[in-house]
């Protein structure tokens, strides 16, 4: 009984030896839960279709042609168009060293001689088997992976404007998405960067591939090519095992490197020489790998003045920025706050399980007098405190931490300051808040505070939480 309970594998044989069929369902019935047996090729797609095997047993020749194993690679490749993980092992009588170089190059898992030894048939079967489970694991990663980047995506590609301003940059990803080339996104803090940067990738030839998004300003000097380019195990006193840099994990993908102008410029010489070769070495290892990414970065620093100051290297600049995006700030595009006020108070009345129907007109007025020095996540951060925050049906005025009412002068500094303060504090007021739901659980709090990890380490520190 426990044997039984034990067995497991779904096996399928086609050959058209009767003999041959009986004698492995005979030995391998012991092995697996199930073995089906098909002297008729023809019969394949029907017999996939119905079962989910996890190896196929395929003989090259059948009846029409005898030795040149010519309709056994025709019904691998049927097989593999119908099921891309099948696993398929060609069985055949003529040990034939370049048509088993052939078999495998076509698709096949394994091959293997007639008459095989049955000892020999189990091992190259379990081992198909477990080939079998890595294909589905694999598959079933990349499925919930693309699901996961089509939600994400949804959620960024909400860039929100009609106004001139943001409609010129709406035209820009439009026509730069299509190509491949080097994409450099400039623009204050908070006017959404890495929207511009998912919105060019999910309207590029790679949108079915992944997305990596990089922060820059929080990878360390000394773990900058251990992060961009893996390590080997061993390679250092932390590297515990093999690591794959954030170039390979993009590899077919999209590259997003956020904040690039913080790099020092030690960093940005390795960064060029990558760029340039197109290939990457792992930290201790010379085996050089090759890579295909197309290439995004974002920052809100003046690069061009940097490359004077030679604080920026020219040489790496023409390498990024074969397309330039400069993103408005809100203060350049105050006709669309009333568009993406109501946006969030949506997206956060269904967050919190609010019911505030509106925002007054006085409220929007005062919006747009506002001068926003912390832009669109400014504006989301106010909103975001405002429903939370509001007992009545209708946002007001007083519901907001406004603190100026018109475009600031030279003297305005001090109320620009006041501005960013009370911005940190809704902030330190919100991850508070993030924590405590999720009970201190780093990962789940950046996730809903739409952060990296290390972008919310970097704010616990600050704000001394």
């Amino acid at each position: 009984m426990t044997e039984k309970n034990t067995k497991s594998g779904k096996i399928l044989i086609v050959d058209d030896n009767e003999d041959l069929l009986k004698a492995a369902k005979i030995f391998l019935k012991r092995h697996f839960a199930l073995v089906d047996l098909e002297k008729n090729p023809e019969a394949i797609p029907s017999l996939i279709n119905n079962e989910n095997y996890d190896v196929i047993l395929l003989d090259m020749n059948f009846t029409k042609d005898v030795s040149s194993g010519k309709e056994g690679y025709y019904w691998l490749e049927q097989i593999l168009e119908m099921d891309p993980s099948a696993v398929v092992v060609l069985i055949t009588a003529y040990g034939d060293v370049q048509m088993a170089v052939k078999a495998i190059k076509a698709g096949a898992t394994d091959f293997v001689l007639k008459p095989w030894e049955n000892e020999k048939l189990l091992a190259t079967l379990y081992s198909a088997m477990r080939l079998r489970e890595s294909k589905l694991e694999i598959e079933d990663l990349r499925s919930k992976q693309k699901e996961i980047n089509l939600q994400i995506n949804n959620k960024y590609d909400n860039i929100i404007g009609q106004s001139p301003a943001i409609r010129k940059t709406f035209e820009t990803i439009d026509r730069v998405a299509v190509t491949d080339a080097n994409v450099l996104i400039l623009g204050e803090n908070g006017t959404g960067k890495e929207m511009v940067a998912r919105a060019i990738h999910n309207n590029s030839p790679r949108r079915d591939k992944v997305f990596v998004n990089v922060d820059l300003g929080s990878v360390s000097e000394t773990l900058f090519e251990s992060e961009l380019f893996g390590h080997k195990k061993g390679a250092f006193t932390d590297a515990k095992e093999d690591r794959a840099g954030r170039f390979e994990i993009a590899n077919g993908g999209t590259l997003f490197l956020d904040e690039i102008g913080n790099l020092s410029m030690p960093l940005q010489a390795k960064l060029l020489a990558v760029l340039q070769n197109r290939k990457v070495s792992r930290v201790g290892s010379n085996k050089e790998i090759n890579i295909d990414i197309r290439l995004l970065c974002a920052t809100n620093m003046p690069l061009y003045d940097m490359v004077k100051e030679n604080k920026f290297r020219q040489d790496l600049l023409y390498r990024i920025n074969t397309i330039e995006i400069e993103l408005p700030s809100l203060r350049n595009r105050l006709e669309d706050i009333p568009l993406l006020a109501n946006h969030f108070l949506d997206h956060y009345n269904k967050k919190y399980s609010k019911s505030v129907s509106k925002i007054s007109e006085g409220a929007l007025s005062r919006m747009q007098k506002h001068h926003w020095p912390g832009n669109v996540r400014e504006l989301q951060h106010s909103l975001e405190r405002a429903v939370i925050m509001s007992n009545s049906q209708v946002l007001q005025p007083e519901d907001f931490n406004f603190t100026n009412q018109g475009q600031p002068s030279n003297n305005d500094a001090e109320n620009v300051m006041l501005d960013q303060f009370k911005l940190e504090e809704v902030e330190k007021i919100l991850i508070r808040k993030v924590l405590k739901k999720y009970n201190g659980n780093i990962t789940q709090a950046a996730s809903e505070l739409g952060l990296t990890r290390s972008s919310l380490y970097r704010r616990l520190e600050k704000y001394g939480l």
